[in-house]
């Protein structure tokens, strides 16, 4: 259940036509092109001239960017930062959160719900608390085209953004008898 917190957030974002990534740019974040941040994903507005992201990144709903740790704050005085690093052709899955400190190489995918403490380089597959390499990019890719052969297949028009309509909603699931298919 959200917060009320979290609804006035969204709220207040949906009337003034909020852009995250303008407020973030003027905080001196770094982003290349074809960036998608999909719902309720959090990059450390505190510190955003510390993060700095590659072209072709999709951060999937809840992703957490921090490049600051106040966990010693109370004791120390002092908060830990770290520059965080995202390179080309990268996808952070849902609920994944990127700790400060953090280099993440080009090709890389990171699978839902991982804590990346660590620096992963190009061309990984990782997952997990703490994320660790489950296989090289090109690996998952192959296995991931072969599953793709033997599952039903749809276009753009099953998709939100075309309307797609209740009877081919319906059709999809009856189509995805081993429970899963894949959408343009």
């Amino acid at each position: 259940m959200r917060t009320v917190h979290d609804m006035a957030r969204r709220l207040y974002r949906a009337f003034f036509r909020y852009d995250q990534v303008r407020e973030l740019k003027k905080n001196g974040f770094r982003a290349g092109k074809n960036l998608k941040i999909l719902r309720d994903v959090e990059i450390d507005f505190s510190h955003a001239w510390h993060i700095e992201i590659g072209d072709d990144v999709t951060l999937a709903p809840r992703v957490q960017i921090l490049a600051h740790d106040a966990s010693t704050k109370t004791h120390l005085d002092y908060t830990r930062i770290g520059k965080v690093k995202i390179g080309d052709r990268v996808f952070i899955g849902a609920s994944s959160i990127i700790l400060p400190g953090v280099t993440i190489g080009s090709d890389v995918v990171i699978g839902a719900g991982s804590v990346v403490t660590g620096n992963i380089p190009d061309g990984q597959v990782v997952a997990g608390n703490p994320a660790r390499a489950i296989c090289a990019i090109d690996q998952f890719l192959r296995r991931k085209e072969d599953e793709m052969a033997a599952c039903p297949t749809f276009g753009e028009e099953y998709t939100m953004r075309k309307n797609v309509s209740s009877e081919m909603k319906a059709e999809m699931n009856r189509r995805m008898t081993g429970g899963i298919g894949y959408i343009v």
